[in-house]
């Protein structure tokens, strides 16, 4: 009886994926090297987490002791649900530890915020400056 013949496969074929990783390194060699190694640990994290990403959103990650007084921190952001490190990305934190965000998003939801409460105070009537402005002419003038 003969044996079952294998089906000829490449060794690209086998080690495809880390031609993909070569890649990104390719990418990240223009970066001081602590920056790559948190973006290659940023996309390992996304790779991890893969769609547990949903339900961690907002929380923190990891802790990690830069130097003595410099303290790293890997979380999700809640508003863009990327992985993001505080060094690169920024950090607002959440006292609950529920609604941590990236310093972009942040910028974006106090925008919006601002914007929202712009509307209000026009709708509400004169404001208090040009009340206290007249008050102080008429005064002057007496």
């Amino acid at each position: 009886m003969g044996r079952a013949r294998k089906s000829k496969t490449s060794k690209r074929d086998k080690y495809a994926s880390f031609g993909d990783m070569a890649d990104e390194s390719d990418e990240d060699a223009d970066l001081p090297k602590d920056e790559a190694g948190r973006r290659k640990i940023k996309r390992q994290y996304g790779e991890l987490l893969g769609i547990r990403i949903e339900k961690l959103r907002g929380r923190i990650l990891n802790r990690e002791r830069i130097n003595k007084t410099i303290e790293g921190i890997y979380f999700i952001c809640a508003s863009c649900m990327k992985v993001c490190h505080s060094l690169d990305d920024g950090f607002t934190e959440d006292p609950a530890n529920q609604n941590n965000m990236c310093a972009a998003c942040t910028k974006l939801q106090a925008a919006a915020t601002a914007a929202a409460a712009a509307p209000a105070k026009e709708s509400s009537g004169k404001s208090p400056r040009r009340s206290t402005r007249t008050t102080r002419k008429r005064a002057a003038a007496s």
